[in-house]
C-alpha cells in the first residue's frame, strides 16, 4: 500500500508542478499523440509483463521515464497550452501507471474502479489523433 500511496503522490505532484524545461514549439505539438503513442507503444508491453510477473520495480522505473517524458513535452505546466486539444493523450500518459499498479493491487482502497475506462477511453481517442497525422 506504501509503494501506491508514493506514486500517487508523485502524479499528483507531476499535476501541481509546472515544468522547468521549454515545451516544444507549438507547431511541434501537433507531433504530441504521436509522441505519447509511441511512448505508451514502448511501456504497456512492459507494464502487462510486470503485472503477470508481480514486479513492481518496474513501475518505479517507469515513473521516471513518464516524468521524464511529460517534462520534455511540458503537458503539466500552464506552459504549453498547445496540448490542451490533445487532452486524451495526457490523460493516458498520466493514468497508465496507477491503471497498472492497480491491476497488481486489487485489494487497494486508492484505486478508483472507473480509472481502468477511462484510460481506455483515453488511449483509444489518442490512438485515433496520432493515426490522423
Amino acid at each position: 500500500m506504501g509503494f501506491l500511496r508514493h506514486c500517487l503522490f508523485v502524479l499528483s505532484w507531476l499535476a501541481a508542478t509546472a515544468s522547468a524545461q521549454q515545451p516544444p514549439p507549438q507547431e511541434a505539438a501537433q507531433r504530441f499523440p504521436e509522441a505519447a503513442m509511441n511512448f505508451l507503444g514502448a511501456e504497456l508491453p512492459q507494464m502487462e509483463a510486470a503485472i503477470a510477473a508481480r514486479d513492481r520495480d518496474y513501475f518505479e522505473e517507469a515513473m521516471g521515464r513518464m516524468l521524464d517524458f511529460s517534462e520534455r513535452w511540458g503537458f503539466k505546466s500552464q506552459d504549453n497550452p498547445a496540448l490542451g486539444r490533445y487532452s486524451a493523450c495526457t490523460a493516458a500518459v498520466s493514468d497508465f501507471l496507477p491503471v497498472g499498479m492497480c491491476r497488481i493491487m486489487t485489494t487497494s482502497n486508492a484505486c478508483d474502479p472507473g480509472l481502468a475506462a477511462s484510460f481506455d477511453a483515453n488511449l483509444r481517442k489518442c490512438r485515433e489523433l496520432a493515426a490522423r497525422r
